[in-house]
């Protein structure tokens, strides 16, 4: 069930209407509710995963119970070990069991040897990387103290497995989500409608602008042959702009679904191409990631404590560890790599918390200065992107080959003025939005006239409406 599908404008109105005016007198069958409701979602995809999800779930919630309850710090760590070796096996089967395999063999054939292994024809179940961080990180709290356990199962379910960010994040912590889903929710009506702005606007950032730049990004990086130079570029280009308005159109509609049934998640995207250093990018970037993978990882290797050989190692290792999370390939590892480097210049002089407000914050246009650390940290991320997009190095590298050629500077063969116009709208809006926490938060009080504020709504909305042909899954899903 896609968050931009007929089937989910019918699904959450459903859940809304059950959730807030039949079950509203007692929150404890709301979760139930919700707990069902996000099962079937997930079983909309495959149901045969179910049996995987709720093990998960079992899992992590008698290992909870259990680390709180013994006393001794062996067996806290026993079952510490238990549910994380479980986890990340499961993991490591479905996700990487056939790239570990295939690399061997590989490897083994590079020296002269010839080796048959047998790799599994199995899906890999929507989500598995999401919700297992989710569990994850709850065990590891109630390891190190910071959260007591969970002792109703039917509030733990509904934590890891809630339907808005079930699928594609953002990665919940316990210590966030779980004291809202143990107490009692009002019905809000200014939040709801805030939830239903940034559910528009998620639809429009997936619909309009990422389904868009995906077909003209596909047909670039799937034939990088038939194009040379400033065609790649804007092939790259295209592809930098779909995969975020197609995750930060997830994370929106994810939040703004769960603002509608009472519940706050975690921000997940801050304006992340407004970024002056790589630094600040990865502040504003799949945020709930990048904070996961600095507080389970990051911090326990030793952080930025101790000398700077071993910053630079810990800095390192949270960024590869990151590209691997996003999938079994080596172009995710070099893209991860890659952004370790971009960010190294920051790291050795000690200056990546250097950017920390917004750009431009309370102006209108930016500096020079500005705009200039504005496009290059851009191409930066567009140069990591092209490792993201490509099927492996060899036609990574092929493709950036191509681009350092005479015709860099020529006009692009490939391109469409309707899909520049729409992405021209579009970062002129998330631009005047940029100190909010989505860009239309803001545009009841910003714009005074009724009339104004709803003609822009109902824009928005046929646009929505025309585009919605293309029906791309999101980029996500495949994590």
């Amino acid at each position: 069930m896609f968050f931009n599908s007929i089937e989910y404008a019918i699904f959450l109105p459903v859940v809304f209407i059950l959730y807030w005016f039949v079950f509203k007198k007692s929150y404890k069958i709301q979760n139930l509710l919700l707990v069902i409701s996000s099962y079937f979602f997930y079983a909309c995809w495959d149901w045969r995963f179910l049996f995987l999800l709720g093990f998960s779930t079992i899992l992590d919630f008698v290992s909870g119970l259990q680390i709180a309850k013994v006393h001794s710090k062996v067996s806290k760590k026993i079952w510490l070990i238990l549910s994380v070796g479980i986890n990340l096996g499961f993991l490591g089967i479905f996700k990487y069991y056939n790239f570990f395999v295939e690399s061997f063999a590989e490897l083994l054939a590079s020296v002269g040897l010839t080796a048959h292994f047998s790799t599994l024809n199995i899906i890999l179940p929507v989500g598995i990387s999401f919700y297992t961080f989710h569990g994850l990180s709850y065990v590891f709290d109630i390891y190190n103290d910071k959260i007591k356990p969970c002792h109703s199962w039917v509030n733990y379910s509904l934590f890891v497995s809630f339907f808005p960010l079930l699928v594609a994040g953002p990665i919940e912590r316990a210590t966030h989500l779980l004291p809202q889903v143990e107490k009692a929710r009002t019905f809000n009506y200014s939040k709801a409608i805030d939830g239903l702005r940034q559910i528009l606007w998620g639809l429009f950032k997936k619909v309009v602008i990422a389904d868009n730049c995906a077909v003209l990004a596909d047909n670039v990086f799937n034939n990088p042959d038939q194009y040379h130079g400033s065609s790649l570029v804007l092939g790259a280009i295209f592809f930098t702009i779909q995969i975020y308005g197609d995750f930060s159109g997830y994370s929106d509609i994810a939040l703004g679904s769960a603002r509608l049934l009472g519940f706050e998640l975690l921000k997940n995207f801050s304006f992340p191409y407004f970024s002056r250093d790589i630094a600040e990018f990865w502040r504003r970037w799949h945020i709930s990631l990048s904070s996961w993978f600095k507080d389970y990882v990051y911090i326990p290797l030793g952080g930025s404590r101790g000398t700077m050989l071993k910053t630079i190692r810990n800095t390192f290792i949270i960024f590869l560890v990151s590209g691997f999370w996003h999938g079994a390939n080596w172009t995710f590892l070099a893209w991860g790599g890659l952004n370790a480097l971009f960010i190294m210049p920051s790291i050795l002089f000690k200056s990546n918390r250097r950017n920390l407000d917004v750009v431009a914050q309370g102006r209108i246009l930016p500096s020079l200065t500005e705009i200039f650390q504005v496009l290059s940290t851009f191409l930066l991320s567009t140069f990591a992107w092209i490792f993201f997009r490509a099927e492996s190095i060899h036609h990574a590298l092929y493709f950036i080959k191509d681009i350092f050629t005479p015709e860099l500077f020529s006009f692009p063969k490939m391109y469409s003025g309707q899909v520049l116009l729409l992405i021209l709208l579009f970062f002129s809006i998330e631009w005047m939005g940029r100190e909010n926490n989505y860009a239309i938060e803001k545009i009841g009080i910003k714009v005074k006239s009724s009339f104004l504020r709803w003609s822009f709504y109902y824009i928005i909305g046929i646009l929505i409406f025309i585009y919605s042909g293309h029906h791309q899954a999101f980029i996500y899903f495949q994590f």
